[in-house]
């Protein structure tokens, strides 16, 4: 379910509704139908408009899905009345992100970031989950006020949300260690948007057995790799989790500790999928997450990768333009060819 604001370019919020559709099949689902409206402001109620929504039960019925995707993140009080109306159930982008997460999550450390986000999220959701439970009432052995299976849940969730913080926070010392042990070491991070092909580069760099899919999200564990500069100089090269846009700010905090290496880099460099059509809103989205992390004013470089997919003319053409306009020094590569790596 498609619902941009009005101000959002209709060009852009077809290419949200795209990698909405990517980020479905990398979880395993099927897209059935796309439903869309344009809106001023989103409902209070159903965040798209009381039509719309009966609109959309009914698609749901005809095409006889069993699962509603909303692009935008939804609040647990519209999420709820989705639901009771649909009749199925409905998820958000922040949602969908989580769950992939979840199962491409391979280390110990990448899974607890990922429970701990999960958690986070479900926390103040709890309540449109566990509707149908009723107040546990007095009886023999169970006089006094009683509590709901609700507020049990609650105080599960929150001291499992401490007991992984506190296991994170030893597992960021660790890090901070084995940091300690590569000082005097050129340290390099890519950072880029999910699929740009950060793992591919780092691969063919340093020539490993790097793990490297063509789906959203392949990475979630960072990864350091020696890189001969040539001239005997070396750089540690450290492959981090790609973003997105309208990445849930929870997660990025969960995977606090894997970003710990960009934040101790030298040099960021910030790995772009030249190919796509939307590649300048990419940069933006990462350079916005950055931000966000305190990192916009590290050294960077830009590195405009897949250039293999571009004609010559394309390729001399964005580089013209890159340069005249952009003062953050950029090269031009593909991870598939050899010899622009030199």
């Amino acid at each position: 379910m498609g619902a941009p604001l009005k101000t959002l370019h209709e060009g852009v919020a077809e290419e949200h509704l795209e990698e909405l559709t990517r980020l479905t099949d990398t979880a395993g689902g099927q897209v059935v139908d796309v439903v869309r409206q344009r809106l001023d402001a989103p409902h209070p109620r159903f965040y798209i408009g009381k039509g719309k929504a009966d609109e959309l039960r009914e698609c749901v019925a005809a095409v006889e899905a069993d699962l509603v995707i909303f692009d935008d993140e939804l609040t647990p009080a519209q999420g709820k009345a989705l639901e009771d109306l649909i009749g199925v159930r409905v998820l958000d982008r922040a949602e969908l992100i989580l769950d992939i997460f979840a199962t491409r999550a391979r280390t110990g450390e990448a899974k607890m970031q990922v429970e701990l986000a999960q958690l986070q999220y479900l926390l103040p959701r709890l309540k449109r989950m566990w509707t149908h439970l009723s107040r546990i009432r007095g009886g023999v052995g169970l006089r006094g006020p009683g509590e709901t299976q609700l507020e049990t849940d609650r105080r599960m969730i929150s001291r499992r949300i401490a007991d992984l913080r506190k296991k994170l926070e030893s597992v960021i010392q660790a890090r901070a260690i084995q940091r300690q042990s590569r000082e005097g070491n050129f340290r390099v991070a890519f950072v880029g948007y999910t699929n740009a092909g950060k793992s591919s580069l780092l691969r063919a760099l340093s020539d490993s057995d790097l793990f490297v899919e063509d789906r959203l999200f392949a990475t979630l564990d960072s990864s350091t790799r020696s890189v001969d500069l040539g001239e005997g100089f070396e750089a540690l090269v450290t492959d981090t989790v790609g973003f997105i846009r309208k990445l849930p700010h929870h997660l990025v905090a969960s995977f606090r500790s894997t970003l710990a290496e960009a934040r101790e880099a030298d040099l960021l460099a910030h790995v772009i999928d030249t190919s796509h059509a939307g590649w300048e809103e990419q940069k933006r989205v990462v350079e916005d997450v950055l931000e966000d992390l305190d990192l916009g004013d590290r050294p960077q470089v830009l590195i405009f990768n897949k250039i293999d997919r571009l004609t010559h003319a394309e390729e001399e053409a964005l580089s013209r333009r890159i340069r005249a306009f952009n003062t953050t020094p950029a090269v031009f590569l593909s991870a598939l060819r050899p010899d622009t790596l030199a």
